[in-house]
């Protein structure tokens, strides 16, 4: 999708659509109070040829609600499309985003393939620079479909986004966050993209070619690495989980270096890549089964943000690490009552093989750990009792610091991602006490999500430590007005802000 900004007057604009934001400025409340839906552009044009639409009572402003005028009054722009954020008292920076994914949406299966969106001239709902980079952030995500292997696949997409902001803004600034959010953009729907592609067509190993690929696009440095270095490094928890499949497994380094840079903290930024989950020996259910090829959404988010920081050029060393692996149900499988010794020398009994993400992560976390890291994140689709806890609203994020999660919930304001903590406690951890080794990888049924968190700390042991559990948001169930079913691409803007924050 090509990009422009303008700081044209939004009547001289000429386009296919122009979209403007409102909202409803209606502060009563009772069962007979009426919404009172408000333009958020000062250009007079475009409130005349929106004032009939606006006083008719028809239209709310409601969340993402939208509207199209066809040939507006005094107008360049061929359509007038309005996009409602809600209350304005309620109406945010992230409202913005969706706003914008909406527009893009509304626009695609109309083929409508010349769209302009306007910011808001509000700064009570945040200032224009941080509109702007949500703005362009939302258009991205809502161009995206993942309709990939149709056979007659139509070209629905929006082939030009020019986001208008207003004359007198600081350009400067708007000029800087608006390059922001297409690198960001990009990169969060450069995860959903491998979320999106079936077992077959990204085995562990084309996920490291991959993820090659890109690092030398961006300048990361990347190693893909498989069975002969698991065992050398013997990550006998990553390799249990793999040795079931006829596909190796893959060990992806990448590694982000700034100039001039030689101190400081080191991120290690730790994903799950599980590219095919059955459960192994311990096997799913058929029903759903298929969707077991966003396991690896974890590993996906945490590429994605890397190319963002290979982009963006934080002043912080960075390395991430993905470790992708097929867990299969064939005869060298392993079984439950199974004991594997982990890279870190931790003794691991196996109760359940689909408890494998964790088994992944633990030798993913201690690796990170030995290259150098001193503060650490990891992402995965690890548990369906966070869904549970959380439904498909907020992900778990669960720390061992509270000043490294608190840096992490500061960015979530600028990601507008939902994200909940969620607590550790020894008593959690005394459930996956093993009677044979020194842990078990599951604890039963309640706590789950937590529990499976503690195992993970064991590993990260002191270092200061994040575990994003994203399995109820990696992947959307229903379409959304600003964006399509199937992969979200979550946590890649979260851990970019994340890592941001130790510059």
């Amino acid at each position: 999708m090509h990009t422009e900004l303008s700081f044209s007057p939004l009547a001289q604009i000429e386009t296919e659509l122009l979209a403007v934001t409102a909202v409803d400025s209606q502060t009563a409340k009772g069962p007979d109070v009426k919404p009172v839906p408000v333009l958020l552009t000062s250009d007079q044009a475009v409130r005349a040829a929106a004032a009939a639409v606006l006083s008719s009572g028809e239209y709310k402003a409601g969340t993402n609600e939208a509207v199209l005028l066809h040939a507006p009054a005094g107008l360049k722009a061929r359509r007038l499309l309005i996009v409602g954020l809600g209350k304005k008292a309620k109406a945010t920076v992230h409202a913005v985003r969706n706003a914008a994914g909406t527009a893009v949406r509304y626009t695609k299966p109309r083929a409508i393939r010349d769209l302009t969106f306007a910011l808001p001239g509000d700064n009570s709902i945040g200032p224009l620079h941080a509109m702007a980079r949500a703005a362009v952030e939302g258009a991205f995500v809502g161009d995206f479909d993942p309709d990939t292997y149709r056979s007659e696949r139509k070209d629905v997409s929006v082939h030009s986004f020019t986001l208008a902001a207003p004359t007198a803004a600081d350009q400067a600034a708007i000029r800087a966050a608006f390059d922001e959010g297409v690198i960001i953009g990009e990169s969060q729907n450069f995860a959903r993209t491998l979320v999106n592609e079936p077992g077959n067509k990204l085995t562990p190993t084309i996920l490291g070619q991959r993820a090659a690929q890109m690092a030398s696009e961006t300048g990361l440095k990347s190693e893909v690495y498989s069975t002969d270095k698991l065992h050398e490094l013997k990550m006998g928890a990553f390799w249990s989980v793999s040795q079931g499949s006829e596909e190796p497994p893959a060990l992806i380094v990448l590694k982000y270096e700034p100039e001039g840079v030689t101190d400081g903290p080191v991120l290690g930024l730790v994903g799950k890549g599980i590219t095919f989950d059955t459960g192994g020996i311990s096997i799913k259910p058929a029903d759903n089964m298929e969707k077991m090829k966003y396991d690896m959404a974890g590993g996906a988010a945490m590429i994605g943000a890397m190319r963002a920081i290979a982009l963006l050029k934080p002043k912080v060393r960075v390395i991430g690490i993905v470790c992708a692996a097929e867990n299969m149900p064939d005869g060298k499988a392993q079984k439950p009552g199974d004991v594997q010794t982990a890279m870190s020398g931790k003794t691991i009994e196996i109760i359940n093989t689909d408890a494998e993400g964790r088994l992944v992560l633990a030798d993913g976390i201690t690796y990170a750990r030995s290259l150098g890291a001193t503060h650490l994140i990891d992402a995965a689709t690890l548990t369906g009792a966070c869904v549970v806890a959380l439904g498909m609203i907020n992900a778990g994020a669960f720390s061992n610091d509270d000043a490294t999660i608190e840096k992490f919930q500061a960015g979530l304001a600028t990601s507008g991602e939902r994200f909940w903590r969620m607590p550790l406690a020894d008593e959690y951890y005394d459930m996956i006490r093993s009677d044979i080794g020194d842990i078990k990888n599951t604890g039963g049924r309640w706590g789950g999500a937590i529990t499976a968190a503690e195992f993970l700390h064991a590993f990260a042991e002191d270092t200061p430590w994040i575990h994003l559990d994203i399995a109820g948001l990696a992947w959307i169930e229903d379409n959304k007005p600003f964006i399509a079913k199937g992969p979200s691409g979550v946590a890649v803007r979260s851990i970019l802000e994340w890592v941001r924050s130790y510059e």
